[in-house]
């Protein structure tokens, strides 16, 4: 009999079941369920009445799918508007949709990369996975500087002849904590490099009305300066995008495998991403109220005893003292109707298990109050 090609998979599983670390998928209930703070939905507008609403309505005239690539029958008139009105939001010259924030991070960093290897990544080692990923499929030369280290950048730019790229999250998604971009920006322009930002987490939360991190920043729309954003976050909705100056975007255009060989964003995605926007101009004060929220429910579990990252955006960070402990305290926490978020290993590279809490700005001071309890009760012992 020939060997079995995967017969490694169950020893695998049984070293990852005994480390605490095996994933398992769990369909959440169509209604509203348990409350939510394991999702992403920071303004509260993925059920929003009008963004649903533009959602069906852009299915019924475009059809469920985009039918092929952006560069073939995958754009529409909704995705134009949605680039137009999402640059015109954020402060930038131009921007281009994606299927995903994934895919706009592999595009932006493969296509600034430049034609050959000559150009340096420097990487903050506490980036996305989709950035990480991005830089090795580069095939570039890679510099891993420690976290939101804006000397370290400089010294890895100037060290280099040619070319270079810095890449950072805006606010980093383990922790919730803000990247120095100002000092970032300088230390890039010290030596010549340019700055890409992933914004996944500062879109809709930071910034003047949610204008996002760069924006706050005072670096939108700089010439050496590029964006990714993420229309699955504060925009209720799913996709992602680049924004920068419109030669970059023309170049990604033509250049970016994940948007050239993709297909294009469905166009009931790109219609509930226009209504998020529309809402959000209208309703600039969800933005501070993400933040209050996340920092009303830090202020309760640290008062607790519990220990947790200082939120820069909508993000709470509380560790657990172990995978197993984690696993449990997100389990006991569902059984109290809470849902949370469980990080551990490998998705947190320096080993240490937290709940993700993200905040919403619908929840009301008693939802707040309620959940804060529940992981105050529900903690395991260090």
């Amino acid at each position: 009999m020939p060997k079995d090609p995967f017969d490694w998979i169950e020893a695998q599983h049984e070293r990852l079941r005994a480390a605490g670390l095996l994933r398992t998928l769990r369909p959440r209930p169509a209604d509203a369920g348990p409350t939510d703070l394991a999702g992403n939905d920071y303004l509260g507008l993925t059920r929003h009445p009008e963004v649903t609403e533009a959602a069906a309505a852009a299915a019924r005239r475009w059809g469920a799918g985009a039918t092929g690539s952006r560069l073939v029958t995958g754009s529409t008139e909704l995705h134009a508007r949605l680039e137009r009105e999402l640059a015109a939001f954020c402060g930038f010259e131009a921007a281009l949709v994606f299927s995903s924030g994934y895919a706009a991070n592999l595009a932006a960093v493969t296509a600034l990369s430049g034609p050959s290897a000559a150009t340096l990544l420097v990487c903050d080692e506490s980036n996305h996975a989709s950035l990480i990923d991005g830089c090795r499929l580069a095939r570039a030369e890679r510099a891993i500087v420690p976290h939101a280290d804006p000397q370290a950048v400089a010294k890895a730019v100037a060290a280099h002849e040619g070319r270079a790229l810095t890449i950072t999250d805006s606010v980093f998604s383990v922790d919730g904590d803000a990247a120095p971009l100002r000092a970032l920006a300088e230390a890039c322009r010290a030596g010549g490099a340019a700055l890409l930002v992933d914004d996944a987490h500062g879109l809709g939360v930071l910034g003047d009305g949610g204008r996002g991190a760069l924006h706050a920043a005072g670096l939108a729309g700089d010439a050496d300066v590029v964006a990714t954003v993420t229309l699955s976050k504060s925009l209720g909705s799913q996709g992602g995008a680049v924004l920068g100056p419109a030669r970059v975007i023309d170049h990604l255009v033509s250049t970016a495998r994940s948007f050239i060989f993709d297909t294009g964003l469905a166009p009931a995605a790109v219609g509930a991403a226009l209504a998020s926007l529309e809402v959000l101009r209208r309703e600039p004060e969800r933005a501070a109220r993400v933040r209050a929220v996340a920092g009303e429910l830090h202020r309760r579990v640290t008062e607790a005893g519990l220990t947790a990252v200082r939120p820069d955006a909508a993000v709470v960070s509380v560790r657990a003292p172990s995978p197993e402990a984690a696993v449990r305290w997100a389990a006991d926490c569902r059984e109290e109707g809470l849902a949370v978020g469980c990080f551990r290993p490998p998705s947190v590279p320096d080993g240490i298990s937290r709940l993700r809490l993200t905040a919403r700005a619908d929840l009301t001071d008693e939802r707040i109050a309620q959940a804060a309890d529940t992981i105050v009760r529900t903690a395991p012992a260090a």
